[in-house]
């Protein structure tokens, strides 16, 4: 199974540039497990309880720990919506939501 992965407006872009080379390869190599595997582990990749079909990526590295939110489209496309670097046990509430409006905004665009 492969999935494609998208990116809607520029916050992924935005995030991705200002980090380093290694954490960079890092979101690179969990994305194609995103990508590539059939069932992609809990420790990675999660539906987020009590949204609109938010979904979190999970980069794990030595100091950060990155949260990439993102929402399925057709079944195997994958929409990066917002990202950013967790410092709580939760995931903010002010990502969720602004991963949300992302979400109907990309299906009201796309419906165009």
């Amino acid at each position: 199974m492969v999935r494609k992965i998208i990116a809607y407006k520029e916050y992924f872009a935005n995030f991705y540039k200002v980090q380093e080379e290694k954490v960079q390869e890092k979101i690179e190599y969990v994305l194609d497990l995103v990508r590539f595997e059939r069932q992609v582990p809990k420790k990675f990749f999660k539906a987020l309880e009590n949204t609109d079909g938010i979904y979190e990526v999970r980069v794990i590295t030595t100091f950060k720990s990155i949260r990439l939110l993102c929402f399925f489209d057709d079944g195997n496309l994958v929409v990066l919506a917002n990202c950013f670097i967790k410092k709580t046990q939760k995931t903010p509430r002010k990502e969720i939501k602004l991963a949300e409006k992302l979400k109907k905004e990309y299906l009201k665009d796309k419906n165009y």
